[in-house]
């Protein structure tokens, strides 16, 4: 793991802190992480728990521990610790946590990320027409079950909740743009922000400039590459340490984007982080290829590229069906 890779995996825990909704400060545009000094701990150390101690209104050693338990464990990442007034002090691994996180996401299959966060939780939704509240409040319900939560039928008791997002204007989205499409402009967007259903017509342009289009590419992406293993005569089995750590911090992260999605009733949570997943996977398969280039034969490393790559697919695909929107093998 690079500084500059720590520094955007301590900056990821800070934007996940702000969205769980546990740190009430802005978020800065970047986080300066330095060598430790002679005497210190670890490898690195970062004091954006300082900067940020004033703006949340809490000890800069609390907003410490809160960015502690976001960053640790991600792959790359040894240990975290809090010294001094609040000050993160980090431990690179020469271990792999890929290898874990590969096998469980292969273990889960596309319910990867689904657990009892919210067993107990028992849910009831007032039934919706509009468009918008409609699509927000199934997909709602879709994240909340997948977290253990009860969810009962639609009624207009006194307790049934509500899912009132900022009305769609376009009535006729479904008939112009199709299901994904219109799904997807409904569902980006915070619930209290307006849509952006006019000019939303970009949505089926395929082109990498269209969000959508990335998320649903990169995922046919990773099944082109297991068809083109296969024909080479292997698979994908992680083996070989992957340098990763962008890509596996998303990956690892999963988990507690859906459970805050869910407790949250947002899902446009989700849909960011299968947009950041995109990405990573992206930039990791343009610096490493998982498949063998020119004469080079199928090796260890090719194997351990594309189990990562396929988990990367199979996040998205759960994703996406989380979100009521097809994930095609090929586009």
């Amino acid at each position: 793991m690079t500084p500059a890779d720590l520094s955007w995996t301590v900056l990821h825990a800070v934007r996940r802190a702000v969205d769980e909704d546990v740190l009430h400060a802005p978020v800065p545009a970047r986080v300066r992480v330095e060598r430790t000094r002679p005497g210190g701990r670890g490898d690195y150390a970062t004091a954006v728990a300082l900067q940020l101690a004033g703006p949340a209104a809490l000890p800069a050693r609390k907003v410490a521990e809160i960015l502690r338990e976001r960053v640790q464990g991600t792959p790359g990442i040894g240990g975290v610790e809090v010294t001094g007034p609040g000050f993160l002090n980090f431990t690179l691994d020469g271990d792999d946590g890929l290898a874990a996180l590969v096998g469980a996401i292969g273990a889960g299959g596309t319910e990867y990320g689904h657990g009892d966060a919210l067993v107990g939780v028992t849910a009831s939704f007032v039934p919706v027409e509009e468009l918008r509240a409609h699509v927000v409040t199934g997909t709602v319900e879709r994240l909340l079950r997948s977290q253990g939560a009860e969810v009962g039928t639609r009624t207009a008791d006194g307790e049934a909740l509500h899912v009132v997002p900022v009305p769609a204007a376009d009535r006729d989205l479904f008939a112009r743009l199709g299901s994904d499409a219109a799904r997807w402009a409904l569902l980006r967007a915070a619930p209290h922000d307006r849509a952006r259903c006019t000019g939303s017509d970009e949505l089926l342009v395929q082109q990498e400039s269209n969000p959508l289009f990335r998320v649903r590419y990169a995922y046919a992406r990773t099944r082109a590459l297991s068809r083109n293993a296969q024909q080479l005569g292997f698979c994908g089995a992680y083996e070989e340490r992957v340098d990763a750590p962008v890509l596996g911090a998303l990956l690892a992260d999963h988990p507690g984007v859906l459970a805050a999605a869910a407790r949250h009733r947002e899902p446009d949570r989700l849909a960011r982080q299968l947009e950041a997943v995109a990405h990573a996977f992206f930039d990791f398969h343009d610096g490493a290829a998982p498949l063998p280039v020119g004469d080079e034969k199928p090796s260890v490393a090719h194997r351990s590229r594309l189990a990562l790559a396929e988990a990367a697919g199979t996040v998205l695909a759960g994703g996406l069906s989380l979100l009521g929107i097809s994930a095609p093998e090929v586009l």
